[in-house]
């Protein structure tokens, strides 16, 4: 049995996956902000058929309330075999953190990236073991400013989503190579166009357009889930590692997302980001 770890568990692709996880007999970890959607959820995972099922809250625009979960794992949890860095939003206006973070970046890709480093060792003693990260197709085209990662000479809300989908994968790569032969695998992949809720924050006047989208182009949350519960589940992946996935293949991302050099500085620039106050 399992222990599997989704951020943004309590709707959309990481609700769905979750059930589909469950159906295996697997223990699953449930990560939310709400307590109310938590328990809703866990019992929807529960009764799928989960081998033991645990929610744990964590807003990921607080960094305090990150490391606050990381901790919560170490303490609970002698092995993770699979940590679904799935949380996730978009803003059409920009807005920052708690910590004075631009919020689509520090959600996105930081509070991944935290999380991960914090859980690191962890998952390498529970080796074979599977990171996995929440991208998008909207990661082509994307540009990284390091003198302008919060974009504040010209917010755009698709520009903020498509920078922290890129650095998914740029992370990705980049934790992939470090880990190597430690028998951790780290990967990035897109769900697809999924119709979930986080299309609802885009303006009023959009709405109509979305509404229409969801029932003529989009896809269903249960088969975005899927594209999580097979990174985290099946053994045809199980050593594939550095890739990102687009319809449960893997698919050469875009220029920038296979620039090492830009990897290792994001890296970089994270770490610094997220470093504890003295």
């Amino acid at each position: 049995m399992k222990t599997i770890l989704i951020t943004g568990a309590t709707s959309g692709i990481g609700l769905a996956a979750a059930r589909q996880c469950a159906a295996g007999g697997d223990r699953l970890v449930l990560v939310g902000r709400n307590p109310g959607k938590l328990a809703d959820a866990a019992a929807a995972v529960r009764a799928a058929g989960a081998g033991g099922v645990d929610t744990l809250e964590c807003d990921f625009a607080s960094q305090a309330s990150i490391r606050q979960l990381a901790k919560s794992v170490l303490a609970q949890y002698d092995r993770l075999d699979v940590l679904a860095n799935n949380a996730g939003g978009y803003h059409r206006d920009r807005v920052e953190t708690e910590d004075g973070v631009e919020a689509t970046f520090g959600v996105n890709h930081l509070g991944g990236f935290l999380l991960t480093e914090l859980l690191i060792d962890l998952m390498v003693r529970s080796a074979p073991s599977r990171v996995l990260f929440t991208s998008s197709v909207l990661h082509f085209g994307a540009t990284l400013d390091f003198d302008d990662l919060g974009l504040e000479r010209g917010y755009s809300g698709e520009q903020a989503y498509s920078r922290s989908k890129l650095a998914n994968i740029l992370y990705a790569r980049a934790l992939a190579r470090r880990v190597e032969d430690t028998g951790v695998t780290v990967n990035a992949f897109h769900p697809g166009a999924v119709a979930s809720g986080i299309w609802d924050s885009l303006p009023w006047f959009g709405q109509p357009l979305v509404a229409v989208a969801k029932r003529l182009f989009m896809i269903p949350v249960e088969e975005g889930g899927r594209a999580l519960s097979y990174l985290a589940t099946d053994p045809e992946v199980e050593a594939v590692t550095g890739a990102y996935f687009q319809k449960n293949r893997i698919k050469t991302p875009s220029r920038r997302a296979r620039d090492d050099a830009l990897g290792q500085r994001l890296c970089q620039v994270s770490a610094a980001l997220v470093a504890p106050a003295d």
